[in-house]
């Protein structure tokens, strides 16, 4: 004999933990009561309900112990702001602020001057931008600059990241048509050369995200293709992605390391001649997420006058938070921003935490040498050398279990065994992973 299904309001009320508000748990609870009656034969209202409730409670937006040595984890909300662009972003949303208001004239000014002055500042460019995200400004540039005409850009480049994004369809979003030029591994400026025509409204480059073709290759330097486009009269757009400002890395010790080797620079592009660089503020720049278009200023002003930067513009809190970070690289304190913070951690310091964290767990936890990855498409095939604390037969199991701890700590599996690279954890957690795996491995 099936059960008769609870009420909705008191499957709603037994499920008022806390955490959830009471207008979801009566739509949980409405869903689990119909699906009861729908099939009476199966789980009963208040299980489904239950396990409905618990899943969307462990999907709310909170804080996660990123414990997979992938810096800038695009899952995990990709880049860490520095304290002090939070609190900027925090005072933004929380209260009132000059966002587009010119307290020296008195009058209404345009959104993110001085984040515009920031970027010149530390990238040498006539002017810059920012709106949403990096391709938010692709897509802006694209159909500023080509409109219904001509883009050209070299079918190796034409890269799909995550999410699905392929870069033809933007393209084609835009109104523009795209032209290919040679192929996916060779592409040379005589193939650029013969596709500008008149009916060429921009060359653009496109540095690749998460991958590399090696071997058989050829590309056209930024050089090269930036003193042929000067030639034709068509501005060269370079999609740098990554957001890396100066690869001399000036704001790190020593030389730059050498997992940065081939990542293209905002700075470094700008000097080979490209008329606009576009990047990323949220991967290598360590910034909110942003799209930056840096350049010559009468494309940067075109850009900005059309209709789509209304539809990409950039929010207050992130864009108190990017003048925050840009401030940083200003004063020459970019090591102290988070993501370059993790990146140049000694490995002898690494090793000591990963060490105590082993001694913690037991026996079947070891150090080893590992690999820390810049993540979110930067750098690709590259990776920062350190320790990794491993545990060797790991009971199957233990990493979901290790999503369950509050916070919730996400590590690595591999074949050695289960992973935690401490280096994107941060010394205060040390201990609640260590715990936590322990805990996690026994069960």
């Amino acid at each position: 004999m099936s059960i008769r299904p609870p009420s909705v309001d008191a499957l709603a009320s037994s499920l008022d933990d806390g955490r959830l508000p009471r207008p979801l748990l009566v739509e949980v609870a409405r869903r689990a009561v119909e699906e009861q009656r729908a099939h009476p034969d199966g789980p009963d209202a208040a299980d489904l309900a239950a396990a409905e409730a618990a899943r969307l409670a462990r999907r709310r937006p909170g804080r996660v112990v990123n414990a997979t040595g992938v810096l800038l984890h695009t899952n995990l909300g990709r880049a860490v702001v520095a304290p002090e662009a939070s609190d900027a972003g925090r005072l933004a949303a929380t209260g009132y602020s000059a966002l587009e208001f010119d307290l020296a004239e008195g009058r209404r000014g345009g959104r993110g001057a001085y984040v515009a002055a920031l970027l010149r500042a530390v990238t040498g460019a006539e002017a810059g931008l920012a709106v949403n995200n990096n391709a938010g400004a692709l897509f802006l540039t694209i159909a500023a600059l080509a409109g219904s005409r001509d883009a050209v850009v070299s079918r190796g480049e034409l890269i799909e990241i995550g999410g699905s994004f392929r870069l033809p369809e933007l393209m084609a979003a835009t109104g523009a048509r795209l032209v290919e030029v040679g192929t996916t591994n060779r592409t040379r400026l005589k193939d650029y050369r013969k596709a500008i025509g008149p009916d060429t409204g921009l060359v653009l480059k496109v540095h690749p995200s998460n991958y590399r073709i090696e071997g058989f290759t050829e590309e056209v330097p930024y050089r090269d293709l930036a003193a042929l486009a000067a030639e034709r009269g068509v501005p060269m757009v370079a999609d740098v992605g990554s957001g890396l400002l100066d690869a001399r890395a000036p704001w790190l010790e020593g030389p730059p390391p050498p997992w940065l080797s081939g990542e293209p620079a905002v700075r470094q592009t700008l000097e080979a001649g490209a008329h606009l660089v576009l990047c990323s503020g949220d991967k290598l720049l360590g910034g909110p997420q942003a799209g930056i278009v840096v350049g010559r200023a009468d494309l940067v002003a075109a850009v900005a006058a059309h209709p789509i930067a209304r539809a990409v513009r950039i929010g207050g809190g992130a864009l108190a938070e990017l003048g925050a970070t840009l401030e940083m690289y200003a004063a020459g304190r970019g090591a102290e921003i988070p993501f370059w913070k993790m990146a140049s951690l000694p490995a002898d310091g690494l090793r000591a935490r990963s060490e105590a964290a082993a001694a913690r767990i037991g026996p079947a936890a070891s150090v080893e040498a590992g690999r820390s990855l810049p993540g979110a498409g930067s750098v690709p095939g590259q990776g920062i050398p350190g320790p990794v604390l491993v545990v060797s037969g790991a009971p199957e199991g233990a990493w979901e279990r290790l999503l369950a701890a509050d916070p919730p700590i996400v590590t690595r599996r591999e074949p050695r065994g289960l992973a935690a690279d401490l280096r994107t954890v941060d010394p205060a957690d040390d201990e609640h992973v260590a715990t936590a795996i322990a805990g996690a491995c026994r069960s």
